[in-house]
């Protein structure tokens, strides 16, 4: 068998050998390059380094907000209090004081401390999913604002404590369900007082005989219902036939309303003549009246005139006396008047 024949390339000659400086040129522009790199790299770690405080608000400016609460549970370092659900503060640092509760030391950005004022409310609660959440309420935003490093306390809750409490009240109910449900308990015997009441209802007598108790004093008062719908009858019989009586028939004869309405009239006439005649003996009596005031003048003129005429007598026979006194011849004194 015939070997296949390989060729080798043939191998070029060495080239001729250069200068030191000039094979190290490419070498010390990697350096360079490496090195550029590398404090490339550096500074934009620094730079993310720099935004990420800047964004987490390293350097802006706050304001130190220290809440005191019995446990501090839940709390850690970089958690946030918020307002309303956004964060207006970071906690910075978790301590226990000389009197042995916990101190909350917050920091407050000063364009949120507006918002926390002298009446504010800093509440710790603690939920049963989720962590510890720090929340701040201000009811009253025109009170004064909250000073620099000022001492709260913070109200705790949590939900976690009212467990226990749930569940001895679900074992509680679950208890007392279970009691409900026996077969010698109340329920079960108000449920089958209740199937028998549904039974009597479904029977013939129906409610009634649940109310009255029996079925013979059911027909009573099934009887006494039909004796009363007998009399409500009569009853209209009686309304219908006044009502013939009273206002006639269906074209009004034998009415008792047209009679008495033309009696009325009668009566209204009478009246009015009677009434005509009350005037005219008004009218007599104010003429009687009038005669007996004139002859109530006259008598007192007559009176008047009486006394003068009497006066003048006196005198005439005062005067007569005196010329029989002076006149002797005369004898006759007899006065007579015509």
């Amino acid at each position: 068998m015939n070997e296949p024949h390989t060729t080798e390339p043939a191998r070029q000659p060495p080239e001729p050998a250069l200068d030191a400086p000039e094979t190290l040129r490419p070498v010390a522009h990697l350096e360079l390059k490496a090195a550029a790199l590398m404090l490339f790299t550096l500074l934009l770690i620094a730079g993310s380094g720099l935004y990420l405080l800047y964004a987490r608000g390293a350097f802006e400016p706050t304001q130190t907000l220290v809440l005191t609460a019995d446990d501090s549970e839940g709390v850690v370092v970089g958690m946030d209090m918020t307002f309303s659900g956004f964060p207006i503060g970071r906690v910075r640092r978790i301590e226990l004081a000389n009197e042995g509760n916990a101190r909350i030391i917050l920091d407050v950005p000063r364009k949120d401390a507006h918002w926390l004022r002298e009446s504010s409310v800093f509440t710790l609660v603690r939920g049963i999913v989720g962590g510890t959440n720090i929340r701040a309420y201000s009811g009253i935003l025109t009170d004064p604002p909250l000073q620099d490093g000022a001492v709260r306390p913070v109200l705790r809750g949590d939900a976690t404590a009212e467990v226990p409490q749930l569940m001895a009240s679900a074992r509680e109910l679950l208890a007392n369900l279970n009691a409900l449900t026996a077969q010698d308990a109340a329920l079960g015997a108000s449920l089958a007082n209740v199937r028998g009441l549904t039974d009597r209802l479904n029977a013939p007598g129906g409610a009634l005989g649940v109310l009255m108790g029996n079925e013979a004093d059911a027909r009573k008062i099934v009887a006494t219902l039909d004796r009363t719908n007998a009399l409500l009858a009569r009853l209209d019989g009686m309304a219908a036939r006044a009502d013939r009586q009273v206002f006639g028939g269906p074209e009004g004869q034998d009415a008792l309303i047209p009679d008495v309405r033309a009696t009325v009239l009668q009566l209204n006439g009478l009246l009015a003549d009677t009434r005509a005649s009350l005037r005219k003996v008004d009218a007599v009596l104010a003429e009687a009246q009038a005669v007996g005031a004139n002859a109530r003048e006259a008598t007192n003129d007559l009176g008047t005139l009486r006394a003068e005429v009497e006066s003048n007598l006196r005198k005439v026979e005062a005067l007569v006396n005196e010329i029989n006194r002076k006149w002797p011849f005369a004898r006759d004194t007899q006065l007579k008047l015509p």
